[in-house]
């Protein structure tokens, strides 16, 4: 856990949604069309809160956990700068698998849009499925953030100086029956495990979720450069709404699964 928080200590994480913000719109058109009316939601890994920013924003009450103190820092910073600091009911340091200072059902919805992708083990992960089945309410709907295997695979065939260690056949095709990949650059992403998509429904479930639906969070428009946003955006207001609707509308296509660098996994607690 240490090179994790090394990690996010030194990245910028609320920047990396602004700079390529197509994740957080096909992601939060989803969940806001699943969240309760009101109520009291959890964001659990949430970095320096972009979502729990937006949730607050949207009337909610928020409780915010970070691996990271640096990021919780940030966070309740940024509460206090955009004016929504009563809000929140919290923020804590703490290990997606432990969440100790939370009580039973304690949210109406939940978010957990990071840390599955640093557990590298069975069961550290079922240990922080669990936890977050036990703080939400029965009926609750969840949000979980996934990242796929088949789209490293994508990656490192595209770009394999960049993703040391898979840059030769053998550490990929380890990689393809193990999932888990530890980054040789000092200073790089790592300690990740990326999920094949057909072990998503069956881990949450096992846990006692209801599955409602997979989101891949690039959704038609993981592809597209800046350029391309740009030629959409020259058409006006309107039309750019529209292709953003149709991108948004798009993102639970089973064929677009696996183009997605990341996913967005909703259920509901029986």
């Amino acid at each position: 856990m240490d090179k994790i928080i090394q990690y996010y200590n030194q990245f910028d994480e609320w920047g990396r949604l602004e700079r390529a913000p197509l994740e957080f719109i096909v992601n939060w058109f989803h969940i806001s069309r699943y969240l309760p009316e009101s109520g009291h939601v959890l964001d659990n890994g949430a970095g320096p809160g972009k979502y729990a920013m937006e949730l607050a924003r949207s009337g909610y009450d928020v409780t915010l956990t970070d691996l990271t103190p640096r990021l919780v820092q940030q966070a309740e910073d940024k509460a206090e700068e955009l004016g929504l600091a009563e809000r929140f009911k919290g923020f804590y340091t703490a290990n997606a698998k432990s969440l100790t200072m939370l009580q039973d059902e304690q949210f109406d919805a939940s978010l957990m849009m990071g840390p599955l992708y640093h557990l590298q083990q069975q069961e550290e992960r079922n240990q922080a499925v669990r936890e977050l089945y036990r703080v939400t309410q029965s009926g609750g709907y969840v949000f979980v953030s996934f990242m796929t295997r088949i789209r490293h695979l994508l990656t490192a065939l595209a770009h394999p100086q960049s993703w040391k260690p898979t840059d030769n056949m053998g550490a990929i095709l380890d990689f393809m029956d193990n999932g888990i990949f530890n980054h040789t650059d000092e200073g790089r992403f790592t300690g990740v495990y990326y999920h094949l998509i057909e072990e998503i429904k069956p881990l949450m479930e096992a846990h006692g979720f209801e599955t409602v639906k997979l989101i891949g969070s690039s959704s038609v428009a993981g592809a597209l450069t800046q350029e391309q946003f740009d030629y959409w955006q020259s058409l006006g207001e309107r039309e750019y709404a529209k292709c953003m609707e149709l991108v948004c509308e798009y993102a639970d296509n089973v064929h677009l699964l696996g183009t997605s660098s990341h996913l967005l996994y909703v259920g509901k607690r029986k």
